[in-house]
């Protein structure tokens, strides 16, 4: 959140929705309105910009979430406005020159990229400005006193802290209640279904096994357990690889309730189910990668991130509820 709007350039994807500008709203009648948030318009053209990078064959499956992103950056943007935070003009026109010479860095023109991405100079004035505001509103909710607060209760976010996990997926039809429950219900269906197998395999050690030997195997027999399962029921492409997602960070790398519940558990133990923006989930960890140790003051960069996306998440919980959203049909 907390980036200068060059690198967004770069991306091809603007982080924020913004509001017709001046020139737009002459023209609004012959460009399509994709959503009203709280009766301000998000134009079709703000989606069109952020897809642009997305294969056209995946434009369908990747537009809800896109429109709901920008609809969320879009009630911030309202909420700050509210709040009486603005950018100062001086600070915008600074950035927009750091912009202009990132772009002239890469080897191209300040005019070419603005046609690229469907946006006027207007448009990428208030982006900024919005990016502005955030971060004006970020610095003053998070003083030191905050942020170490933050650091203590997270030391594994910032330290380097790895676990390598698999997990089997299965997705829910979308907005059906009885199919949710049912995707629940299968989930910790297979979960007892894998520790039945554990369980079945350690029955046949020998009675003089050892605790070692015996925690030895019964790794392996989850592990395997756990793979199978996931190759045959998991309805993520991981199944190919019995669920291995691989090593992964504390933050970063996965949606935030699945990180958060792979980093809670021990090797070789199974997950309740997880609830993400993709379905259910049930993970298993088989491996943990401790980090290194680190001051407040080497970490408080990478601190200020995290509290700025925690903070983001809190107003949208927020602000959702509250506000008139409308979607229109894309047809």
């Amino acid at each position: 959140m907390r980036k200068i709007c060059a690198a967004l350039l770069a991306a091809g994807v603007m982080l924020w929705a913004g509001l017709p500008t001046n020139a737009q709203k002459k023209n609004t009648n012959t460009d399509k309105v994709a959503a009203y948030v709280n009766g301000q318009p998000i134009m079709e053209t703000a989606l069109t910009r952020a897809l642009r990078r997305i294969p056209a064959d995946k434009h369908d499956k990747f537009r809800p979430e896109l429109l709901h992103f920008l609809i969320d950056n879009l009630l911030i943007e309202q909420h700050l406005t509210r709040l009486g935070i603005q950018a100062d003009p001086k600070e915008v026109a600074e950035k927009l020159e750091k912009v202009k010479e990132e772009i002239k860095k890469g080897g191209s023109t300040y005019e070419k990229v603005l046609k690229e991405l469907l946006l006027t100079e207007a448009e990428l004035k208030q982006q900024i400005a919005a990016e502005l505001q955030w971060e004006k509103y970020v610095d003053s909710q998070a003083n030191d006193a905050v942020l170490r607060k933050l650091f203590n209760a997270n030391r594994d976010v910032f330290n380097g802290s790895m676990v390598r996990a698999r997990h089997i997926l299965l997705t829910p039809k979308k907005e059906d209640a009885k199919s949710d429950e049912a995707e629940k219900a299968r989930l910790l269906k297979l979960k007892a279904q894998i520790e039945a197998e554990v369980a079945k395999g350690l029955a046949k050690l020998p009675p003089g096994t050892d605790k070692l030997e015996r925690e030895k195997q019964r790794a392996k027999l989850m592990e395997d357990a756990f793979a199978a399962v996931a190759a045959k029921e998991s309805q993520c492409p991981s199944k190919s690889r019995g669920g291995e997602l691989g090593f992964f960070p504390r933050a970063g790398a996965m949606v935030e309730p699945f990180a958060s519940a792979a980093f809670a558990l021990k090797p070789y133990e199974l997950s309740d189910v997880v609830t993400t923006q993709f379905g259910h989930h049930l993970i298993l960890v088989t491996e943990r990668r401790p980090g290194k140790d680190i001051t407040f003051e080497e970490a408080k960069p990478g601190v200020l991130d995290y509290f700025a996306d925690q903070l983001r998440v809190s107003l949208i919980e927020q602000l959702r509820p509250k506000a008139k959203i409308v979607i229109n049909d894309p047809k």
